[in-house]
Parts: structure tokens; sequence; C-alpha cells
């Protein structure tokens, strides 16, 4: 660890760390910079955990001691600086007084991910950061081997996505695939069964045999699955919930499917 006092919140080192709050000028600077940002403490511990190469770390002077136990023999520049300055550098208040660039990693090969995977879950269009951060926490807690997401999806390494998933994004593999119905091909040549979670499902989530491997689908809040996709999921599978009540979060009713049909039981 390198510790660097910065009192500029212009300075260009910092420039992967900047505009936090602005998505189009986020876009660029990551994609120029191949890099993401983790908040927070936990965060930074799930990078350190992973394979991801820690590039650069952003810490408020109180948050120091914890940041330095954390990175004492690790070969990074951690920049210290007052609180004030993180908010003039990111463009909001950083509660959690550290911030980090990340270097990103090229995406696995789908059908190297798919081979011998027992639980897959295959997100389509999902562009809300909150759920898709929430899918991978969730993944993770009942030990989903890969998550396949469709180009619609959001990017699951925006700081928020990542944040929420407690960085469980950076542990879980996975990958984009192509358009969907198309690409469920993909699944059936790797031997899954493929099930598409919809209010609409001929048998409940409990009645799937958690022996078998399964591929779950998801859509979108509000739209679901598209009707295209329905139509050549090999089964469609439902939570049952009370009258009145017209679905579940994407996040829970994964969880819930996950759970009836875990093979942690």
């Amino acid at each position: 660890m390198h510790l660097v006092p910065v009192d500029d919140p212009h300075d260009p080192r910092l420039v992967e760390l900047t505009r936090l709050t602005d998505a189009a000028a986020r876009a660029r600077i990551e994609a120029e910079h191949g890099c993401f940002v983790a908040e927070g403490i936990l965060t930074l511990e799930a990078v350190l955990g992973s394979r991801h190469p820690l590039r650069a770390v952003l810490v408020a002077e109180p948050k120091l001691p914890r940041v330095a136990a954390l990175l004492d023999d690790v070969d990074v520049d951690v920049f210290v600086a007052p609180p004030a300055l993180l908010e003039g550098v990111t463009g909001y208040p950083i509660h959690r007084g550290v911030i980090a660039s990340v270097g990103r990693l090229p995406l696995p090969d789908p059908a190297a991910l798919l081979a011998g995977a027992r639980r897959v879950l295959v997100i389509d269009a999902v562009n809300d950061h909150e759920n898709l951060g929430s899918l991978f926490r969730n993944a993770a807690a009942f030990a989903v081997d890969a998550v396949l997401l469709d180009p619609r999806c959001a990017d699951p390494l925006y700081r928020r996505s990542v944040r929420v998933s407690l960085g469980h994004v950076l542990r879980v593999p996975w990958t984009r695939i192509g358009p969907l119905p198309g690409s469920l091909a993909l699944l059936r040549d790797a031997g899954l069964r493929t099930l598409a979670l919809t209010p609409s499902g001929e048998r409940t989530a409990a009645q799937v045999d958690p022996s078998e491997r399964l591929a779950w689908l998801v859509g979108a809040e509000g739209p679901g699955l598209d009707d295209a996709v329905l139509a050549v999921a090999d089964e469609r599978i439902r939570i049952p919930i009370a009258a009145g009540v017209d679905s579940l979060n994407v996040a829970t009713a994964a969880a819930v499917a996950f759970a009836l049909s875990s093979t942690l039981r």
C-alpha cells in the first residue's frame, strides 16, 4: 500500500473515480480505462477476494485505519483526503468513506460457464441496478453456478449493483449472451432444463425436481419475460401468492424459486 495525500478534487490521478452521478460520463470513463467503481469497506473486501485487479483507492481520513489493515500488503496507491474532498471528486457525499477503481476482466465464454453447471440464472432485460445486484446476491446465497445476461440488461459492475450485491457480483461467474429466445439454445446444448418464472406458470416452484440441472429465466419487473421467451422455455413455473397480489419483486421471486428448488435443503 502506498499512501498518497491529495488536496485537489481535480487531481488527474483520480480520474477513474470522478463523476459518479453522471451515467453517460461514467460509461465513457469506464470504457476508456477498463474499470469500474467499488464503494465501501465490504465491497473492497470482496474485490480483494476476487480476481479483479485493484487499481486505486480513495479514502476519507477517518476511515484510513480500517482500510490500511486490509491493504497493508497490497501494491496499490491509496489516496487519502478529507471527507469533503471525496464529495468533490465523486459528485455526492460518500458516507462509507471509501471508493476504489477496479479493473474489469474479459467476459468468459458462455459454453465454458455452462459446462457442468447445475443451477443457472438467465436474466432478460433487467435494467434496474438494485434489482440486478439483489439477483446476484440471491444467486450466491443459493449456490447458483452461473448467471447469464442478455444484451438489454444493465451493467452488473455499475457501483450500485456491486454494492447491493454485497460484492457477490465479483464472485458468481457471469457473462453476456445474445438476444433471447435464440440464445436459449446454449442452455439446451449444455443439457439444462429451462424454467421461465412467470405468474402464469403451470406448476409451482415447489414442484420442481431439485435433482435436475436447471436454468431459471427471469425478466424485468412490469413486463416480465417476453412472450417469445415464454413460448420456447421448457416449462413455465409460478410462485403461489395470495389473491389480489399481482407479483413479487424479480429478485424476491428468484430467491423463492431458488430456495424451493435448492439442493441445499
